[in-house]
């Protein structure tokens, strides 16, 4: 119930208020105006983690530095966050940070994407093997916290995790990304979040294109 209460309280704050239950996929596009907002900055991209397999790599399929042989991306995903991360480039976006669950997947995304030096945060992980001294709910103020920040003038923030993270700060009309998938968001520094659109990991190339 307390959960509940405080999914509703942060669907106000981001400003969507009542719309936000009933807007799907359906209520965000791909066009200029979105590519004009993220030439501008001041963006939190709030990013599900790339494409992974479904089980841990056996021994002879992990990675070299999966050493603790936890899930990985898998070669779409790679490539996908390779693309994307070109294209942010071409674009000539300026990332500020690159925050990241320590998870090896979203460790993985967030080196291939190579916009940034990726920092690894505990509270953006998902509560397995190895991170369970952050609880659900410190996991959820954490991604509150990063969204209703306000990155430096002309630069945007990518945050990598994972979706029950997302479902339980935003709010389930937020809580359906496929692999790869971005929400936009803008902060405006005074505890209030707007959102600008979301992105397919497939979609960037698109955007960057003149």
């Amino acid at each position: 119930m307390k959960e509940n209460t405080l999914s509703r309280r942060f669907a106000l704050a981001l400003g969507v208020g009542a719309l936000a239950a009933s807007w799907g996929r359906a209520g965000w596009s791909i066009d200029a105006q979105l590519g004009d907002a993220l030439r501008g900055g001041g963006l939190v991209l709030v990013m599900r983690h790339a494409k992974s397999l479904r089980e841990a790599p056996a021994p002879g399929v992990a990675q070299p530095e999966n050493v603790t042989f936890e899930r990985q991306l898998d070669a779409e995903g790679r490539a996908g966050a390779t693309a994307m991360g070109q294209a942010i480039k071409a674009m000539g976006l300026k990332i500020s940070d690159v925050l990241t669950s320590p998870t090896y997947r979203g460790r993985e995304t967030a080196q291939l994407l190579a916009v940034g030096q990726p920092k690894s945060m505990r509270e953006l992980g998902d509560g397995g093997r190895g991170m369970d001294t952050v609880s659900n709910g410190e996991r959820v103020e954490a991604l509150r916290r990063l969204v209703q920040t306000r990155p430096p003038a002309g630069s945007s923030v990518i945050v990598i995790t994972h979706l029950p993270n997302i479902r339980g700060a935003l709010g389930e009309s937020f809580g359906d990304l496929a692999e790869g998938e971005a929400h936009v968001l803008r902060p405006d520094g005074s505890g209030s979040t707007t959102p600008i659109g979301r992105i397919k990991i497939d979609e960037w190339p698109g955007l960057a294109q003149p």
